[in-house]
């Protein structure tokens, strides 16, 4: 089975099943459910997604350092990831041991069934034409869930950034992580090895996933803390993917 009709037939897997499940959290969080009740519905559906992009198209993954993960169930966090493909928005959810909360511009919410349902769990959207009202929100709203023990997860770089190169690191994710006393947890992803940016077709293989120690962010210098993390990310990903790399700084 070639690549096309496999990621054609993961595809429309997945179109089929976000429909009923996007419907079943919304009409849940109706009838009053909320919380972590509600998010294993959603983390169900994209471990489903992930286990699906295993068995249809080949792509698996591996994950390193997971012992630097916090232990506890109310232990804070904030993880900044590389962002290469739609793969790790998925994939985060479903391999870590605390619920997360995504930050997110509030137009996705407007997204048929898929932003309906991450409208009506615990979740961060902002509007980003409001930016010092907009950072506000996402502090008042982080020191909430991170009480709670839900994990805030953002990508520094804002966007998904091709295989092979570098995105220009924001600075929201430390200053969050340094108003609310929360460590940062750098990941490593590879996986536009084998989902890449903004295309249609996937490839069989191993995405990568390393996990940073943990980085206190007390007293911490917001830009200063995001040249650290970037810094281990891009050296991490040069390790991972080292064929990416050849012949770049």
């Amino acid at each position: 089975m070639n690549a096309m009709l496999r990621s054609t037939l993961h595809m429309a897997f997945m179109f089929v099943t976000v429909i009923p499940y996007s419907l079943f959290i919304v009409l849940a969080r109706l009838f009053g459910t909320k919380g972590d009740k509600l998010y294993v519905f959603a983390q169900t559906w994209l471990t489903l997604s992930v286990d699906a992009a295993r068995v249809i198209m080949g792509i698996r993954y591996e994950i390193q350092g997971q012992e630097n993960l916090p232990v506890g169930e109310t232990s804070p966090a904030i993880l900044l990831v590389k962002h290469q493909s739609t793969y790790e928005t998925f994939l985060m959810p479903a391999i870590m041991p605390h619920p997360l909360a995504y930050v997110f511009k509030k137009e996705l919410l407007y997204v048929p069934f898929f932003g309906w349902a991450i409208g009506s769990l615990d979740m961060i959207h902002i509007d980003r034409s409001q930016r010092s009202k907009a950072f506000a929100k996402v502090v008042e709203q982080g020191k909430t869930l991170l009480a709670k023990g839900v994990w805030v997860i953002m990508f520094p770089e804002g966007t998904r950034i091709p295989r092979g190169e570098r995105g220009s690191y924001k600075s929201g994710g430390a200053r969050l992580a340094i108003a609310t006393g929360a460590p940062v947890i750098p990941v490593a992803v590879t996986s536009a090895k084998c989902w890449p940016r903004k295309a249609f077709i996937k490839y069989p293989g191993v995405v990568e996933v390393s996990i940073g120690k943990p980085i206190p962010t007390q007293g911490r210098d917001a830009d200063e803390l995001t040249r650290e993390v970037e810094a281990w990310i891009e050296s991490e990903m040069h390790r991972l993917d080292p064929e990416a790399y050849v012949g770049k700084l």
